[in-house]
């Protein structure tokens, strides 16, 4: 009988991998997506996509911008591959392919293709996005929807932008896939708006930090003065 790895092994595996201090803004960051992309590992329906891979990159990406040092980034995000037993390098190379992929494409001719995805190509992404329609047991995730998310910012920003377009591009695109619209668009929301939030966190941590650089030059300026013996005038005759 294998024994299903728990949450405390996978952060345990983690931690293990990357010994550095995690900063303070985006630990819960890294930790929720530790939780999330576990949880999905350890699922009896879970399958590896490229689409679910370019998701967790995005993420990861998105939320650990700014992150210092920046130098930390590559070996925290293997160390969370890793934490589930999968390759980085796999994540990062569907990524890669899916993106480059997507540039090729207007938005309005993937929407097309997508609702004959049954005489759609059968490698990139068609391919992934036919392998999800054909399985009845896909086990979907906010993760994937990044990723279905990423393609179109990729082929259209600006359709993103518009509420309506947008909830009829992912509409279009669930029920091709045969999931639901209504929680891919909440998942989405929920997405835009942590990016939101860890944006405006990471402004106010900037701010506090120049604050803070301002405060010790201030007083360095002030401990030199102190200690500098004041210049003697010149000797008159």
């Amino acid at each position: 009988m294998n024994n299903v790895r728990t949450v405390s092994d996978t952060k345990r595996a983690f931690y293990t991998l990357h010994t550095r201090p995690i900063n303070s803004i985006y630990r819960r960051v890294v930790d929720e997506l530790m939780v999330e992309m576990h949880l999905l590992s350890v699922n009896a329906d879970y399958r590896y996509d490229p689409v679910y891979g370019l998701g967790v990159v995005t993420a990861f990406d998105r939320f650990m911008q700014g992150y210092r040092p920046d130098a930390d980034k590559p070996a925290i995000f293997d160390a969370l591959c890793r934490s589930i037993e999968t390759d980085p390098q796999r994540y990062r190379q569907d990524a890669e392919q899916l993106q480059s992929e997507a540039v090729s494409w207007t938005s309005e001719k993937f929407l097309d293709q997508v609702r004959h995805l049954s005489e759609a190509p059968t490698d990139g992404i068609f391919g992934a996005l036919r392998s999800v329609a054909d399985n009845p047991k896909f086990k979907y995730s906010r993760l994937f929807a990044i990723g279905l998310y990423t393609l179109l910012e990729i082929m259209d920003p600006d359709l993103l932008k518009d509420e309506k377009q947008r909830n009829e591009a992912l509409q279009t695109v669930s029920e091709a896939l045969k999931l639901s619209a209504d929680k891919m668009q909440k998942d989405l929301e929920l997405y835009r708006s942590n990016l939101e939030k860890v944006a405006q966190a990471r402004i106010v941590m900037e701010d506090i930090l120049k604050a803070d650089r301002k405060k010790k030059e201030e007083r360095a300026k002030a401990k030199d003065a102190m200690t500098t013996p004041p210049t003697s005038s010149p000797e008159t005759t």
